[in-house]
C-alpha cells in the first residue's frame, strides 16, 4: 500500500491564503452558495414573519452541523496550548538502544506537542495549582513515537484501579459541582501514598510562570534496548533551557480572573515572534543489574531515583516553532499514548504504566473514533500496512482495498519485524488481587524534599501559604487527619500547618 500522500513538512506547512476570486462559498456537498446570510421562507404579507421550509439545504446542514462540532472532551487534561516542532539528538544514543530517532547526533524528527492542565475542563483557568501534562508525539521513520508526561517527577497512585478516584477527587463535586476541599482531601489521607506529589504540587513549582518555563518527566520506569537483548532502564526528564519560573499565589489568582488563557496566549505569542521555546531531554539510566542493587522498587512511580547515583545524561534538544494550523484540527483531534512505541523503546514491570498503555488509547477511540490514528495529527509518516483493522467511521485510507483482513492468507506474503525489548524479570506464579500498602518508606523521600525546602528561600513559607487555605476548606476531621498525614513527613511541619489553619481561620497571616 502506497505510503501516505503528506509528510511532516507538509502538515507543518502555512494554510492557504484566498483570494475573493478563489474563495467560493460552497455547501460541504460542492454545490455554490448565494448568500450565506440568507434562508428560504414563506414570507406573511404584513409584520415581516415567515416560514422556513424543509427545502433550503443550506439553513438545514448550517443548523445540523452546529450541534455535532463539538466532541467529547477529555476526561483530564482537557485544556491545553499546543505547537509543532522537532526533536534533535545531542548525544547519540546507539550504545544503548536501536530506536532510530535517538541515534546518530544532529538528527532530527518532526513533533507535535500538546501541554495542559490536569483537572480543569477547556475552559478553567490556566493559572491553577495542578498537575501540567506534557504530550508529544513524534513522527519517525519507524512510526509514531508519543511521550505522555507530566510536570512532576511523580504521581499521586501506583495502584492503577485508583486511576478514575483520585482524578475524580481533584474534580468537582458531584452536587455542588464546584471544586471541593473536602473531597480532595479526603481522598488523600485515605491513600497516602500521594504524599511526595503533595509535596511537590504545593511547594514552589506548583504553578508554572509560562509553559516554556517547566520541567517535564516521564514518571514511569521505561526501558531502552537493542536488538542483541541489551537493555537499560531510563527515566525521561526534560528541562526548559528559559529555566524554572513559577508564580505565587496571589498572582496566579489575580491572573486566574483576569487572563485565565494566561499560559497558552504566553506560549502562543512567543512562537509567533519567532522566540521558540526550547527544552533540554535528559536520561537518567540504570542497568538490570544496578535495579536489582538500587534499594528502591524501580517500578513505583510515587518514588524518583537519587541523582547522585544516577546522573542525568543530556540527550537532545526540544524546539517548539510552529503554531497549529487549526486548533481544533491539530490539537484537540490529537490523541497521545504511552503504549505509542517504535523500535527500541519498551515499557516496564510498572503497573500504572501498563494501565495507561491501555487507558489512552482507549480513551482517544471514545473521543475520535476507532480511525483516530488516520487524522492527520496522529497519522505516521512513515508507511503503514496493516489490513487486520478495517472498516469502521472515518475510514479514508482506502481500507487495503481487496487484501486478505484474516492472518496468514496465502494470497499476501507480509514481512515481519521485532517490537519487542528483552525481558528481565521471569512471570512464574498464581493470578491473585493486590494492592500496595503505605510504610513508613514511602514518607523518606517526601521528608528529603522537605529539607531540600527549608534550605530554599521561602520555601517554607510558601509550602504553608499554598497549602494551608486549600486544607483549611475541608472538614475538621479530615483537617486533623492530614495534619497526622504531614506530620508523618517532619513532626514540625505538622505543627507548621496546624497554626497556620489556625491563623488563617482568625484572619491572620498563614505564616
Amino acid at each position: 500500500m502506497a505510503p501516505p500522500d503528506f509528510n511532516a513538512s507538509s502538515r507543518r506547512a502555512n494554510p492557504p491564503v484566498y483570494t475573493l476570486q478563489e474563495a467560493w462559498l460552497k455547501l460541504m456537498a460542492g454545490a455554490p452558495v448565494s448568500d450565506p446570510s440568507a434562508s428560504l421562507q414563506v414570507r406573511t404579507t404584513y409584520g415581516g414573519g415567515g416560514l422556513g421550509i424543509l427545502a433550503d439545504t443550506q439553513l438545514i446542514e448550517t443548523l445540523a452541523h452546529f450541534p455535532r462540532e463539538r466532541i467529547p472532551e477529555r476526561v483530564v487534561h482537557a485544556k491545553a496550548a499546543g505547537a509543532w516542532g522537532e526533536f534533535e539528538v545531542t548525544d547519540d544514543l546507539s550504545d544503548i538502544t536501536d530506536a532510530k530517532f535517538l541515534t546518530g547526533k544532529g538528527k532530527k524528527t518532526p513533533l507535535l506537542a500538546r501541554i495542559s492542565t490536569t483537572a480543569g475542563e477547556r475552559g478553567a483557568a490556566d493559572t491553577v495549582r495542578d498537575i501540567r501534562g506534557w504530550s508529544m508525539k513524534l513522527f519517525t521513520e519507524e512510526g509514531n513515537q508519543d511521550f505522555v508526561f507530566n510536570s512532576l517527577p511523580v504521581f499521586f497512585i501506583r495502584d492503577p484501579i485508583k486511576f478514575p478516584s483520585v482524578n475524580r477527587s481533584h474534580k468537582r463535586h458531584p452536587v455542588t459541582n464546584i471544586p471541593d476541599p473536602d473531597m480532595y482531601w479526603d481522598y488523600h489521607i485515605n491513600n497516602q501514598e500521594g504524599i511526595h506529589a503533595l509535596m511537590h504540587l504545593f511547594g514552589l513549582r506548583g504553578i508554572p510562570a509560562s509553559l516554556r518555563n517547566i520541567n517535564a518527566f516521564g514518571v514511569h520506569t521505561y526501558k531502552l534496548g537493542k536488538q542483541d537483548g541489551t537493555f537499560v532502564y531510563v527515566k525521561w526528564h526534560i528541562k526548559p533551557d528559559a529555566g524554572i519560573q513559577n508564580l505565587h499565589a496571589d498572582e496566579a489568582l489575580r491572573l486566574a480572573g483576569e487572563a485565565p488563557d494566561y499560559h497558552i496566549k504566553d506560549m502562543y505569542d512567543a512562537i509567533e515572534r519567532g522566540d521558540y521555546p526550547t527544552y533540554t531531554v535528559n536520561l537518567q539510566i540504570m542497568n538490570p543489574k544496578e535495579a536489582e542493587d538500587s534499594g528502591i522498587n524501580i517500578f513505583d512511580n510515587t518514588f524518583t531515583w537519587p541523582h547522585h547515583k544516577y546522573p542525568l545524561r543530556p540527550i537532545g534538544k526540544i524546539t517548539f516553532d510552529k503554531n497549529p494550523t487549526n486548533y481544533f484540527q491539530d490539537i484537540e483531534q490529537a490523541a497521545f499514548s504511552p503504549s505509542t512505541m517504535v523500535p527500541g523503546v519498551g515499557p516496564s514491570a510498572d503497573l500504572m504504566l501498563q494501565a495507561r498503555m491501555f487507558s489512552y488509547p482507549d480513551a482517544a477511540r471514545y473521543r475520535l473514533g476507532p480511525n483516530y490514528q488516520q487524522i492527520p495529527c496522529n497519522r505516521p509518516i512513515s508507511q503503514v500496512y496493516s489490513p487486520y483493522q478495517r472498516d469502521g467511521p472515518g475510514r479514508m485510507d482506502g481500507n487495503y482495498g481487496a487484501d486478505p483482513d484474516y492472518v496468514r492468507s496465502s494470497y499476501t506474503k507480509l514481512a515481519h519485524g521485532s517490537h519487542e525489548l528483552a525481558t528481565h524479570e521471569q512471570w512464574v506464579g498464581k493470578v491473585t488481587s493486590a494492592s500496595t500498602e503505605v510504610t513508613d518508606k514511602d514518607f523518606e523521600q517526601p521528608r528529603e524534599l522537605w529539607k531540600t525546602m527549608l534550605s530554599e528561600e521561602g520555601g517554607r513559607e510558601n509550602f504553608l501559604k499554598n497549602l494551608c487555605p486549600h486544607l483549611g476548606g475541608a472538614s475538621e476531621h479530615v483537617i486533623e487527619e492530614a495534619i497526622k498525614m504531614f506530620a508523618r513527613v517532619d513532626e514540625g511541619l505538622g505543627k507548621d500547618i496546624a497554626q497556620g489553619i489556625k491563623n488563617k481561620k482568625e484572619g491572620k497571616p498563614v505564616v
